[in-house]
């Protein structure tokens, strides 16, 4: 498909609605456009269970809404506060890999506790904002991350990415699709191979469904096809976004990202991963550490609901992989572009991570 980047055309997967989140069907992209309605904090979490809302950092921001929405409809004032803990534990539980999450939801329940002498009417208040504020946070961060990326881009025609990682997955521009959206502003030569992602094709479905929104020159390749066309020479970079990057730079990121990362080092070609600050886990030192979630083996057996195979086979379906920060060339934060050594750059540009007022 090819076409000429103009503008950055941004979808949002979320609308908040004060008493209800609009969360975009992403599970139905690009065929169908529909809205799921979330009035309590147990359908925001089944959303995110069921991938309807993925991404990282849009995970993180619809929790925050999630909570926002169980402080708004709870008033018992003495029951308040175990209520939206409430709620925040159970939204928690919803996916354990994406780091974003845990720190959406860490900053809410700080805001509880530190607001808990306000009258109700005013926790409340305090809880809706925060959730607004994660929201627009992510959306600068988004566009220092495409800054930054578009540098490393620089000069370079051929660019392979993995799953999605643009404004369906963030609150603004995205993390590496945005650095390719800036990229393609200069450089109307760019052409994007997107790898379809499977189980869930994100690439296929929601990179291809972006990257023809902003007119940006792309193909849909199986996963199996990434290895030929760097032997070919036809790919000049690779970028992805992350999940959660630990002390030395190891990086948890959508299944099949790590094997991309091998045959980049196999064939001298740049691997760039994209993520906010708010991604970072300086608790864990090496990927060993990080959980890594399993989902249903129904995901594979049936992928879109149909059987491509016998429904009562077994399945192995881990939704992520570890890459070591060994195999990656750098790692774009938004205040700057991380080198090896990790443990070192990444604690220089990583941390004093603060949320914008």
């Amino acid at each position: 498909m090819k076409k000429n980047a103009e503008r950055i055309s941004n979808v949002n997967p979320l609308r908040w609605k004060r008493h209800q989140l609009d969360v975009l069907e992403q599970r139905k992209l690009p065929l169908v456009e529909h809205w799921r309605i979330c009035r309590t904090y147990e359908e925001v979490a089944q959303a995110i269970e069921q991938m309807s809302v993925r991404g990282a950092p849009a995970i993180g921001i619809t929790a925050a809404y999630g909570v926002a929405l169980q402080a708004l409809q709870v008033s018992d004032v003495v029951k308040f506060k175990d209520l939206v803990l409430k709620s925040i534990h159970r939204l928690a539980r919803t996916r354990p890999t994406a780091v974003n999450l845990f720190y959406a939801l860490n900053q809410m329940e700080n805001e509880l506790i530190n607001n808990g002498h306000l009258s109700l009417a005013e926790q409340k208040k305090k809880l809706e904002e925060l959730a607004v504020r994660i929201h627009r946070h992510d959306e600068s961060l988004c566009s220092q991350l495409g800054h930054w990326g578009a540098q490393l881009l620089q000069g370079k025609k051929e660019i392979l990415t993995y799953c999605n990682t643009g404004s369906l997955a963030t609150g603004g521009e995205g993390t590496a699709l945005a650095a390719i959206k800036r990229a393609a502003q200069k450089n109307k030569q760019i052409h994007v191979w997107a790898c379809e992602t499977r189980p869930y094709f994100q690439g296929s479905r929601l990179t291809a469904y972006e990257l023809a929104k902003n007119k940006i020159d792309f193909h849909i390749i199986t996963d199996n096809v990434a290895a030929s066309l760097m032997k070919q020479k036809r790919v000049e970079a690779i970028i992805v976004g992350a999940d959660r990057i630990v002390a030395n730079g190891d990086t948890a990121n959508k299944i099949g990202t790590y094997s991309l990362a091998v045959l980049a080092r196999m064939h001298q070609i740049p691997f760039y991963v994209s993520a906010p600050r708010t991604t970072l886990d300086f608790q864990k030192k090496q990927g060993s550490e990080i959980q890594i979630e399993l989902r249903n083996s129904k995901e594979v057996i049936c992928p879109q609901g149909r059987a491509v195979t016998c429904e009562n086979y077994p399945a192995y379906n881990p939704a992520f992989d570890v890459t070591p920060g060994t195999l990656i060339t750098a790692i774009i934060l938004e205040t700057g572009i991380c080198y090896p050594p990790y443990r070192a750059s990444l604690k220089a540009k990583g941390q004093n991570l603060k949320l914008t007022l």
